[in-house]
């Protein structure tokens, strides 16, 4: 039996190495992408674009337009007084915001009045957008905050005091960079990228290059050759995580407080889940050209109902429920788990029993169907 199984994964080595593109495909595309999407997938607003109208020119209205650059979040692009010119920036994206101070802007703070600012937005992004918004109402609030308290001072000789301080403090991802928060989740979406495509093409590529009739007429049954047609590219996929950890954890200083032994029994399980839904893919396409588009269907359903990119509590109920055949929905909340808040075993259980159901079945339910292809 092992040695009958040693030959295939020996055979699989062999069929999928001695190829420099497939090389490339699994060792480097990976750490390529990691790269990309580590700089790519952020939702972080920096730098953004705002276009200014100061019909006031007073120096209360221009400490408060300073204060927008000084953030770092916003970059002044253009003073104007021309609406028209305003818009335009706006509809042609060179500018994300456009903030309006009316002429009447500091004698209204100066006699402790309400002073009124328009902040009109490009709500063709509305994730940024609402970012943007929020950002500009903070720098809004501090402002009124000292304001106020300069009043307080003058008319009472003593400074303001807040009657409710709220202090924020963010465990586990302290700077709250979305780059911490995405990063391990890209190392999940690329491990069962590559899980799924490369055992995806295991079976029909036997069947088009005609060694299935061999394989049919040869004694290893179809345990053994499921095994060895899984082990390699399970194998492999560990390498991918070794190489997309090592790279997140020293590039983009995504911390690591969890334990390693359970980040790979966790890997473990979900190639069980990716490696079988591959090799059901396998099992029913003809050709190989087939099985990369029935990954495609597999794998974009994956990403957007995992979690990874759009929050499963915003989803309808019906969706929520379909996200539990999901095995990426469970590595994403093991791999931030582990990586951000070093939970353990007695945390993450549930995710790994989903795991290890979701792989035992998907496994199951492969090798019946490798069964009927061969009768």
């Amino acid at each position: 039996m092992f040695e009958r199984i040693r030959c295939m994964m020996a055979k699989e080595f062999i069929q999928v190495l001695r190829d420099p593109r497939m090389r490339v495909i699994i060792f480097f595309v990976p750490i390529i992408q990691l790269m990309l999407y580590g700089y790519a997938v952020s939702t972080d607003v920096k730098h953004a674009a705002l276009v200014v109208m100061d019909f006031d020119n007073s120096v209360e209205s221009r400490d408060f337009i300073t204060r927008f650059p000084q953030s770092g979040y916003f970059d002044i692009i253009e003073f104007t007084t021309d609406p028209i010119r305003a818009q335009h920036l706006i509809d042609t994206s060179q500018a994300v915001m456009m903030l309006r101070l009316n002429a009447d802007f500091g004698a209204n703070i100066l006699a402790g009045r309400s002073a009124e600012v328009q902040m009109l937005l490009d709500g063709s992004d509305s994730n940024t957008a609402r970012i943007v918004a929020d950002y500009a109402g903070s720098i809004a609030q501090r402002y009124t905050r000292e304001r106020l308290s300069k009043i307080y001072l003058r008319l009472l000789g003593r400074d303001a005091k807040e009657p409710i301080m709220l202090e924020t403090r963010a465990w586990f991802n302290e700077n709250l960079e979305s780059r911490n928060y995405y990063v391990p989740g890209i190392i999940a979406a690329l491990v069962a990228l590559v899980s799924l495509t490369l055992t995806s093409m295991a079976i029909v590529r036997e069947r088009e290059i005609g060694t299935m009739e061999q394989i049919i007429a040869s004694p290893i049954t179809r345990a053994e050759f499921i095994l060895g047609k899984t082990i390699p590219f399970a194998l492999i996929g560990y390498l991918d995580v070794i190489l997309i950890t090592v790279a997140g954890m020293y590039w983009f200083d995504v911390p690591m407080r969890g334990s390693l032994p359970l980040l790979f029994l966790s890997v473990t399980l979900f190639l069980l889940s990716t490696s079988g839904v591959g090799l059901l893919i396998s099992t029913i396409s003809s050709t190989q050209q087939q099985a990369m588009m029935s990954t495609t269907f597999f794998f974009m359903p994956w990403m957007l109902l995992s979690g990874f990119i759009f929050p499963i509590e915003n989803m309808p109920r019906v969706v929520q429920w379909m996200t539990y055949a999901n095995p990426l929905r469970y590595m994403l909340i093991i791999v931030r788990g582990i990586f951000l808040k070093g939970v353990g075993f007695d945390i993450l259980w549930p995710q790994l029993l989903g795991l290890l159901a979701l792989g035992v079945l998907t496994l199951a339910y492969a090798v019946k169907r490798f069964h009927k292809s061969l009768s």
